[in-house]
């Protein structure tokens, strides 16, 4: 198969946004535990799990690009979601690294 985005199926974008909205919901409960959140927003969930999605993706399509095996391109595609920002900062230090490209100051 050419490794093309609109190439995958539905279906396999769907499990990627289904876990991906898993980790962003698990680190919403994280926050609201840690008492980084006083209580449940509704808002503030839907940010999570958008950050989530878009993280969740990217991953998925960087696992592609490597020929990571898909069981741990899943696993990867979790835990990553769950990371939200810190995760997009983690992917951005590594293609800074890997891409001859000047990092924003």
């Amino acid at each position: 198969m050419n490794k093309d985005p609109l190439n995958y199926s539905i279906f396999t974008y769907l499990w990627v946004l289904i876990l991906s909205i898993w980790g962003g919901t698990a680190y919403n409960i994280r926050k609201i535990r840690e008492g980084k959140l006083k209580r449940f927003s509704f808002s503030e969930w839907v940010g999570d799990i958008v950050i989530s999605g878009f993280l969740g993706v990217i991953t998925f399509w960087l696992c592609e690009y490597a020929d990571i095996d898909p069981l741990l391109t899943a696993a990867i595609v979790g835990i990553s979601s769950h990371q939200g920002t810190k995760g997009i900062a983690v992917i951005e230090d590594i293609l800074h690294e890997k891409l001859p490209i000047k990092k924003d100051k």
